[in-house]
């Protein structure tokens, strides 16, 4: 069992940044470096997508279209944590999100996670 919280989401302003953190515990823990860990995100009335992914070992990354160029995903091992810097922020990037991991392979398919945290909020408006 792997237990993810996410932290660092707030209220904003267009144009902001904000780095979200994904920090992994509980009692597999020491498997995380096998997991590839995705971004969601969800927004009032709307299905959770996919933002992007890490590979297990943090040499593969995969973005959306919205995401490339202004969110960049990395991963720190020996904390056991992931994060996501977000730059630019708009207010199509009110949601909520979520970190995911996923054994091995990252997938874009929310279904394909097997731990998932509670989200944190982020809000972009002026």
């Amino acid at each position: 069992q792997i237990e993810l919280v996410e932290s660092g989401g707030g209220l904003v302003q267009p144009g902001d940044s904000l780095r979200l953190s994904c920090a992994a515990s509980g009692p597999s823990v020491r498997t995380f470096g096998s997991y590839s860990v995705g971004w969601f995100r969800q927004a009032p009335g709307k299905e959770r997508e996919f933002v992007c992914a890490v590979s297990w070992n943090g040499d593969n990354t995969d973005y959306t279209d919205s995401a490339m160029g202004r969110f960049t995903i990395s991963r720190n091992s020996a904390e056991n944590a992931v994060y996501l810097q977000m730059n630019n922020l708009k207010p199509e990037d009110t949601a909520d999100y979520y970190c995911a991991a996923k054994y091995y392979r990252y997938s874009r398919a929310p279904p394909d996670y097997d731990y998932w945290g509670r989200g944190t909020q982020v809000t972009v408006s002026s």
